[in-house]
């Protein structure tokens, strides 16, 4: 297992350089200026703005600006963000628990709504349960989240005054208080996302199930008397959760770039509203730094998936 890992992780090095390169490249080969307003204020005299491109190495060739973030990266700089002022890291781990926060609550509500809903779907196929799940899984995931997160906010928030329709980080209560205001404000985000991923997920548990359910070893299972509710358990779930499983890896980073509509839509100050502002107004080292982290992000679930596949699968062999 620790070779598997290492050999993963010495290719994981050249794929995030190759990432790196071409995302800068793109970057700074985009038209746009972040020091463009300076030239045209006259309150702002030239060699001021020639001075902060001086600095930053605006002027450099590609290159060398590139060999300046990477060592800087290494040594844990990831740049000053033109905008705001301030490191890019500290920019990021500001955003950062607003994110985590609605994105990893409306994963685990899709799991916890996929799972059962698509394993019983699956166990008693063509039943008015079924057909129901197939129907609620159909509308959730063809409804686009904007959608759905503007009826939420008529319904919760215009019409009915139960729910608050922007997400505030700068809550005034303490205490309990401050943790049911956060639930409540959370609620709305978490049941787009979640509702959402877990419409899509539904019908692929249900199509993982009932392929695994036909085979001959589940009827021999059947055969020798073990209890349906263990069949199901132990036999189907554990090995139709192995593509399920890549499913999920490798849609999490497609949920951080989904969730930019959704923190939109609700004001959560999270990286995905970050992101958009950075790139209204090209501030570069921000939309590199996030960019990159999302490419990170692929590369890491990609290895958990890897990884629990030995654990669903004992015939799996890390070697």
């Amino acid at each position: 297992m620790s070779r598997y890992l290492l050999r993963r992780l010495l290719i994981v090095v050249p794929s995030l350089l190759g990432i790196s390169v071409v995302l800068f490249t793109v970057l700074a080969l985009a038209p746009g200026d972040p020091f463009g307003e300076l030239a045209t204020n006259p309150n702002v005299p030239p060699e001021v703005g020639a001075a902060l491109r001086a600095k930053f190495g605006l002027d450099d060739p590609v290159w060398l600006r590139y060999l300046h973030w990477l060592v800087a990266m290494l040594q844990g700089d990831w740049g000053f963000s033109f905008i705001s002022r301030v490191n890019v890291d500290t920019l990021i781990l500001q955003r950062l628990p607003a994110t985590l926060l609605v994105i990893g609550s409306s994963q685990i509500l899709a799991l916890l709504v996929a799972l059962p809903v698509g394993v019983l779907a699956a166990t008693r196929p063509y039943s008015v349960f079924d057909q129901v799940a197939n129907t609620f899984a159909f509308i959730g995931f063809s409804l686009p989240t904007f959608f759905t997160g503007i009826l939420f906010i008529l319904v919760f928030s215009i019409y009915l005054d139960w729910l608050p329709f922007v997400f505030r980080a700068d809550l005034a209560a303490t205490g309990w208080r401050w943790y049911w205001e956060m639930f409540r404000q959370s609620i709305m985000p978490v049941a787009v996302l979640g509702l959402f991923q877990g419409a899509s997920w539904t019908r692929y548990v249900r199509s993982a199930v009932l392929d695994v359910i036909r085979l001959d070893y589940v009827t021999t299972a059947r055969a020798k008397g073990i209890a349906e509710r263990a069949v199901i358990t132990r036999h189907v779930v554990r090995n139709a959760l192995i593509p399920v499983v890549t499913l999920v890896a490798l849609s999490m980073p497609a949920v951080f770039g989904g969730a930019i509509i959704t923190e939109q839509i609700f004001r959560v100050p999270g990286i995905g509203s970050l992101l958009i502002t950075s790139i209204l107004a090209n501030d570069t080292p921000v939309i590199m730094a996030v960019t990159f982290v999302f490419a990170c992000l692929v590369i890491l679930f990609n290895l958990v998936a890897d990884i629990l596949y030995g654990w669903l699968d004992p015939r799996i062999s890390y070697r």
